[in-house]
């Protein structure tokens, strides 16, 4: 597994965190940076995968 599918997955789960931290104390900053944090996180992820499936076709070859 590519590390940028795990930092992904950890920024995916901050980013959760903030979102709903800042939900509950009406902190509109908090929940936006929750917001991209969790898009940073989803793209990163999608790199990773991009990697491994890559990584997979060339060690198949």
């Amino acid at each position: 597994m590519d590390k940028d599918r795990v930092s992904g997955a950890i920024d995916q789960a901050k980013g959760a965190v903030k979102d709903t931290v800042g939900k509950l104390t009406g902190d509109t900053k908090l929940q936006a940076e929750g917001k991209v944090d969790k898009a940073v996180g989803k793209m990163e992820s999608t790199v990773g995968g991009a990697k491994d499936t890559a990584r997979e076709a060339l060690n198949k070859s």
